[in-house]
């Protein structure tokens, strides 16, 4: 038979391309036959197999195979069809350990060996083997191939019949892109149950699965274990590796002690990286939550987006919450980040942590979280709390209050005096980082409109639906890939309602006609928020230089007035209340002077980019200098999706009749063959590389 007849299945150019390791020599079965013609003592019927196998090909002597693998796949294919499963009865290996000669045999070769150690040996599982002499034995030839040199084709069993054949355990096997299905089935938190189901619809049904239930079951089994037995460290390497095979600007980095031993894990994906060029002037850091098996803090860098969504710039798992932890982690998000630093950094108070922040973000603003403050004196100041009603709005006014320093001074005394708190420590403590967290020294801060570490907190209760306190390392990663996802389709959808739909205008001014086309919704309906408090404030000018005018503006429900200055030549307008630098629109009491002096349009100065509909415009660099473009490379899995789909229409057309099922079933096979010889010239390639590349290390 002529060597291009022989069909090649899925794995056989890999096996041969590569070099093929060193296998045991297999010998025969205990009670196998050694005269293959002498038939067993248990042999039931001899069952003729017809010869024609394979459309026109048949198994004869003197057929000819390039390996043994080729060989064993074309035994299996006859096989299958016959109604059998196949082994691999035995080998024998040259000098060289290039194989001489292999013999497979039917899977019921054979008979069940005895237990030698134990003489009353009792069996739960169901014999298997009858003693059949089925098998095909190749022989290498001096033309370098495999030839067979016999082949006994009478059973002595019945054959699976067509409903049944695929589940012969020798034709059973899960593909790569099946296995890259389930690995993300896995990854989701998809049960095997609904795994299967969704493989078995794609396919067309179990019986075209190619594998059983309990195979399934096994593979996802094994990788647990593969993953347990490696440790954390080696399958935390492995699993950052293959993300970053996958995704070039992946970054990850894990310290580890003297003993080998994980101490901190930081990554961030590409997707977080670019977030993080957009929107990470202002970043929550919290590290309160601690949800895997080793109880570490888990602690996400968040912040927030044009549409005001949280969003994750990286994570990280701490071994402990030192100040040589701390800085280790945040040196390390700067050089993922491309040495960035944020504007503003808001996080809970910790001695250690502010100590790391003022090493490693000298330019950044370190803000405590307002919300931590708040519960805080809710625990240390509870008799005050209960005892008196008005405290309560007299300690929140000296934490969102304020715009002169010496008021808030003064009020702060009173407060103290008023309750007797003069010489409370908790107070004293907080008093000492008041710059942090008072308002009033906090105006010129930029903080995307954030108080609070709360935006981290959701975060964490988000993950509470996808982590458990079980998952090592591994897995609490891959579940954490998953909030990832979910929010980055919340914003997905924040942007399709954008381009769908328009905000309702309160006010058919030009004003809100020209500001409502810049910004998000969101953000469009702060501003119209502000913008309709203008009809409700009074304003008198009381200065008026070369170049400023100031001007007094009061809100009509606060007994505050805001001193506002305005520069024509440059339309500026600025508001004591500073709302416009700590959240990034304009005040009512600035839109006010704006409107008084006839300005239409918002000045090009008072339009963020980051709150504009244009926020992700421009391009971002990796940790390499490099930009990044598009998305990364799509798994195996996606295009394995992506191919499916289009088959299962290309297949559900061609079955209407016989004609366009002929045409299409060989387009098929010429595929196959195409792809079969694409593979085969890239592995070859890949194994040319391979040798130039030792070649040149020699």
């Amino acid at each position: 038979m002529d060597t291009s007849q022989i069909i090649l299945l899925e794995d056989e150019l890999n096996d041969c391309i590569v070099d093929q390791q060193e296998e045991a020599q297999i010998e025969p079965t205990h009670g196998s036959p050694k005269n293959s013609n002498t038939p067993s003592r248990h042999s039931k019927e001899i069952v003729e197999i017809p010869e024609i196998v394979l459309e026109d090909e048949f198994i004869a002597i003197g057929m000819k195979f390039d390996c043994d693998e080729s060989a064993y796949e074309f035994y299996k294919e006859y096989a299958h069809r016959i109604g059998f499963s196949v082994r691999k009865h035995f080998v024998k290996r040259g000098n060289a350990g290039q194989i001489i000669r292999r013999t497979f045999s039917c899977s019921k070769e054979g008979e069940r060996a005895i237990d030698k150690r134990r003489e009353n040996a009792s069996y739960r599982r169901p014999i298997s083997r009858t003693g059949c002499l089925a098998q095909m034995t190749c022989h290498l030839q001096k033309d370098g191939m495999l030839h067979v040199v016999s082949f006994h084709g009478q059973h002595n069993h019945e054959f699976a019949p067509s409903p049944m054949k695929h589940m012969l355990r020798s034709k059973r096997k899960i593909s790569s892109a099946q296995k890259a299905i389930a690995n993300d089935a896995e990854r989701s938190g998809i049960s095997i149950k609904q795994t299967i189901e969704l493989l078995s619809m794609q396919a067309g049904g179990r019986e075209n699965l190619g594998f059983m239930d309990v195979d399934y079951k096994n593979h996802v089994h094994n990788e647990r274990r593969m993953a347990l037995r490696k440790g954390d460290g080696p399958a935390m390497m492995e699993y950052f590796h293959k993300m970053q095979l996958a995704d070039p600007s992946y970054f990850y980095s894990i310290q580890v002690d003297d003993d080998g031993q994980i101490m901190n894990i930081f990554w961030a994906d590409t997707r977080s990286i670019v977030d993080y060029g957009h929107f990470g002037d202002v970043v929550c850091f919290d590290k309160t939550y601690q949800t895997n098996r080793y109880d570490r803090p888990f602690a996400p860098f968040v912040g927030v987006n044009h549409h005001k969504q949280s969003i994750i710039f990286g994570a990280a798992l701490l071994y402990d919450e030192t100040i040589e932890s701390f800085k280790w982690l945040f040196e390390t998000f700067l050089t993922a980040m491309s040495g960035k630093q944020p504007r503003t950094i808001l996080t809970d108070q910790s001695a250690a942590m502010a100590k790391a922040i003022t090493e490693v973000f000298p330019k950044s603003n370190h803000r405590l979280c307002v919300w931590h403050i708040y519960q805080n004196a809710a625990k240390n100041l509870h008799h005050v709390f209960h005892s008196s009603k008005h405290f309560a709005n007299d300690f929140s006014d000296c934490l969102y209050e304020y715009e002169d320093e010496d008021d808030w001074l003064v009020s702060w005394d009173y407060m103290l005096k008023e309750y007797g708190l003069t010489d409370n420590k908790w107070l004293c403590s907080i008093f000492d980082v008041k710059e942090k967290w008072a308002m009033v020294y906090g105006r010129h801060m930029f903080t995307a409109d954030m108080k609070s570490t709360q935006r981290s907190e959701s975060i964490n209760n988000v993950l509470k639906k996808y982590l458990k306190p079980k998952h090592d390392c591994v897995r609490f990663s891959g579940h954490y890939s998953r909030v990832l996802v979910d929010k980055r389709h919340q914003e997905l959808q924040a942007e399709f309602k954008m381009r769908q739909t328009k905000p309702i205008l309160q006010s058919n001014v030009e004003m809100l006609r020209h500001v409502v086309e810049l910004y998000t919704p969101e953000i469009f309906q702060m501003f119209q928020d502000e913008y309709m408090k203008i009809a409700d404030c009074t304003i008198y000018k009381t200065n008026k230089s070369d170049t400023i005018t100031e001007y007094k503006v009061k809100y009509s429900q606060r007994i505050q007035e805001h001193l506002v200055k305005y520069e024509a030549s440059t339309t500026t307008v600025e508001c004591s209340c500073k709302k416009f630098s700590f959240v990034g629109i304009l005040c009512a009491h600035a839109l006010k002077v704006l409107e008084h002096k006839n300005v239409k349009r918002l000045p090009v100065q008072y339009v963020l980019k980051r709150w504009t509909q244009d926020a992700r415009a421009g391009s971002i660099k990796d940790y390499h200098g490099i930009d990044i473009k598009g998305n990364a490379q799509e798994s195996i899995g996606k295009r394995y999706s992506h191919l499916s789909h289009n088959a299962r229409e290309i297949s559900t057309l061609a079955a209407e009749n016989e004609i366009m099922y002929e045409h299409t079933k060989e387009c098929f096979e010429k595929l196959m063959r195409d792809l079969q010889e694409i593979r085969k010239k890239s592995y070859i390639g890949l194994k040319q590389n391979l040798l130039l590349g030792v070649q040149r290390e020699d």
